[in-house]
């Protein structure tokens, strides 16, 4: 099928939807913005108005909509992926941060920093349906397991991970790991978790049958972000004050490369085939592009101002 120009028309992103590269998405949280990037040739293809602060960024299963932490509204932004238009803002607790939606997309999460809780938005309704409120203080990410059974979210200022049982609607567990928890994600059959500790440096395997720490990874300085291939033999993880990611061998929790990329990277994603890894450069205003057979640099696309994260649908 062939792949529209961003001004060629309204359905732009409907047209494309049939070909085999995704789009990423970047929220830009000076600028206001998301960076749309065409996964095929890496290059911005769009930019759409985010709101005030946008941070956290998950989008829906179908990939018709992207919801977005927006911190000084308190809010959850929609946005229509093909118009680019903002919906009605969903409210959420004081200074919301890392987004997630579950596998099954059912539900989207948000961790809630001031109130130290999970909201659950039903993505159905599009309202705010419960909240979970977690033993650990500060938590800025919130993660889905592959089973959409469990929420991880990460505790700040706890030094923890916190467990949350979704059907139960409350936290079940707790995990211990080092300072400052950031970034965390799951193997593909939601036996382990890696979680970045940025003050630490390092990031914690934690298996999730006995909720254990079974390795600890000295990983570059100020860990922060992390993702998993999907086929799960390969974590990578940004290391913000070094400008680099460590790749990380699942079977042996060995770090077996270090890849440069730009300053402060901060948050990151794989596309679906596990091929290409995006890096958000808070401080470059960019997103790198690597190759994860090779563990190379490919490409430094220019983004907006002081890029979060990126989603990739």
């Amino acid at each position: 099928m062939k792949r529209f120009l961003p001004a060629a028309m309204a359905g732009f992103f409907v047209a494309t939807a049939a070909c085999a590269a995704p789009f990423a998405y970047v929220p830009n949280e000076k600028s206001g913005t998301i960076s749309v990037i065409d996964t095929a040739t890496d290059t911005v293809v769009r930019t759409i108005p985010a709101g005030e602060k946008p941070r956290g960024i998950a989008a829906s299963k179908d990939g018709r909509t992207l919801y977005v932490s927006d911190q000084p509204k308190n809010a959850l932004a929609t946005i229509n992926v093909e118009t680019g238009k903002l919906g009605q803002p969903i409210d959420l607790g004081e200074s919301p941060e890392g987004v997630g939606i579950s596998p099954d997309g059912k539900w989207i999460v948000v961790a809630i920093e001031k109130t130290n809780s999970a909201y659950f938005v039903d993505s159905a309704t599009g309202k705010r349906a419960f909240a979970v409120k977690v033993k650990g203080d500060n938590p800025e990410h919130a993660v889905f397991s592959p089973d959409s059974k469990l929420v991880v979210t990460g505790a700040e200022e706890g030094r923890q991970v916190d467990i949350i049982d979704v059907e139960k609607r409350e936290q079940i567990g707790t995990v211990m790991v080092g300072d400052r928890p950031r970034g965390m994600a799951f193997v593909p059959d939601g036996s382990r978790l890696y979680v970045a500790c940025e003050l630490a440096s390092k990031t914690y395997a934690i298996d999730m049958k006995t909720l254990t720490v079974i390795a600890e990874i000295a990983t570059g300085t100020f860990s922060n972000g992390v993702a998993v291939r999907p086929d799960g033999k390969r974590v990578f993880v940004t290391n913000g004050k070094d400008a680099t990611v460590s790749v990380i061998d699942t079977a042996s929790n060995t770090v077996i490369a270090t890849i440069p990329v730009g300053k402060r990277p901060w948050n990151l994603a794989i596309t679906p085939d596990g091929r290409k890894l995006y890096v958000a450069n808070g401080r470059s205003n960019s997103v790198s592009v690597i190759d994860t057979e090779t563990n190379a640099k490919l490409k430094d696309i220019e983004v907006g101002e002081l890029p979060w994260g990126v989603a990739i649908r």
